[in-house]
């Protein structure tokens, strides 16, 4: 039940990429029959992905995953003194990428969000300024799972002539994306959050963006991402995206129930709460906390059952620092550390659901027996 962290590769992608790791194993830049095979299959990928989101074929660009994609749509725009809207619940890859730019002559605005996590579109439009080149707003939060209107704020930035990217990692595939509609002008996704390979991802940037390369070499994917594509990797991306394409709705609402049916047994227990919007947030992400324990805790000990559950961000789940989503939607630092991410996917049961339900009340009420946190 740490979907958002990552996920299994279906068993349909895996045999999709198979015969491109020692069949079809040319390098798609060379001319002869072998390298133009990778190529037909490169270009296939990326006419599958781009359909996904209403894009056009040259407007995807392969990349290494959602961090890379972040890095490249935030540095390839930005020039000195120019200033970057963001909000303060984005992930690392957007924030860290902003204070580097910060310590470099940059000006940052970290918009602030409401208890449920949503940023004001008003906010987004207040904060713009004549240096202002881009906004880089999250389509949905990794940690709590609310669903920002990103066409609002996209409507915005069209209106006011500032560059639109949206983290997508989390909602690709999951929710409905329009770039066209949305008017998005950059956007990344990765593949392993969909039941893709680890390792590869991508970034739409609309036609007439113009980005700065952050990797120089031989001129890949359009000249924006050098290095030799990962093309079993990028076949796999496209299987996951065929397979989401088509049964995103019943994912959705599987989900949706387990969702629903997980969060009415968990709030039962006392002195817990469920973290973001009720309706408005990804159909398998729970976000949940507890008065007087650590979360930390309750990971390991449900590992110990045999359940993968996170707490904060898992890419961050090292660290000892609360959780800056929800210390954003005003938790203190204490309540912060008592929180549990749970995030269902396509092939999770009733069962599970059930198992976990039937473990967590345990492991709650014998945590806080020995917490400090209750003296």
């Amino acid at each position: 039940m740490d979907h958002a962290a990552t996920t299994p590769v279906d068993a349909k992608v895996l045999e999709a990429m198979i015969p491109f790791f020692n069949a079809v194993y040319g390098n798609a830049s060379s001319i002869h029959s072998f390298g133009q095979d990778a190529k037909e299959a490169l270009d296939s990928s990326r006419e599958k992905c781009a359909k996904l989101i209403n894009a056009d074929f040259e407007e995807i660009v392969f990349t290494s995953g959602g961090t890379e994609s972040d890095n490249l749509a935030i540095k390839g725009v930005v020039r000195k003194g120019n200033h970057i809207i963001t909000s303060k619940i984005e992930h690392h890859a957007v924030l860290h990428t902003c204070e580097f730019l910060e310590k470099h002559g940059f000006e940052v605005t970290y918009l602030p969000v409401d208890k449920y996590g949503f940023v004001n579109p008003r906010d987004v439009e207040k904060a713009i300024k004549k240096n202002t080149v881009m906004v880089s707003i999250m389509h949905a939060n990794n940690e709590i799972g609310t669903i920002e209107p990103i066409a609002e704020i996209g409507n915005i930035c069209r209106d006011k002539d500032v560059l639109f990217h949206t983290d997508a990692v989390q909602s690709f595939g999951k929710i409905p994306i329009d770039v066209k509609k949305m008017n998005i002008d950059m956007l990344s996704a990765s593949a392993h959050k969909l039941y893709g390979p680890k390792g590869v991802g991508l970034l739409y940037v609309r036609k007439g963006v113009r980005l700065t390369p952050q990797i120089h070499g031989g001129g890949h994917e359009f000249g924006l991402r050098s290095s030799t594509e990962n093309v079993p990797g990028i076949v796999g991306f496209a299987k996951a995206v065929e397979l989401a394409k088509k049964n995103m709705n019943r994912w959705a609402e599987h989900e949706k129930r387990l969702s629903k049916m997980l969060v009415k047994g968990v709030l039962k227990i006392p002195d817990s709460w469920l973290n973001g919007h009720p309706e408005k947030r990804l159909p398998g992400n729970t976000n949940f906390c507890f008065k007087h324990i650590e979360g930390e805790s309750m990971v390991i000990h449900l590992s110990m059952k045999g359940v993968a559950a996170s707490t904060g961000s898992a890419c961050s789940s090292k660290s000892l620092k609360p959780s800056h989503v929800l210390t954003s939607i005003g938790l203190s630092s204490k309540d912060a550390h008592g929180s549990l991410r749970l995030t269902l996917g396509k092939d999770n049961t009733k069962k599970e659901v059930g198992y976990v339900l039937k473990e967590l009340p345990s492991i709650v009420e014998n945590l806080r027996r020995i917490s400090p946190l209750t003296r």
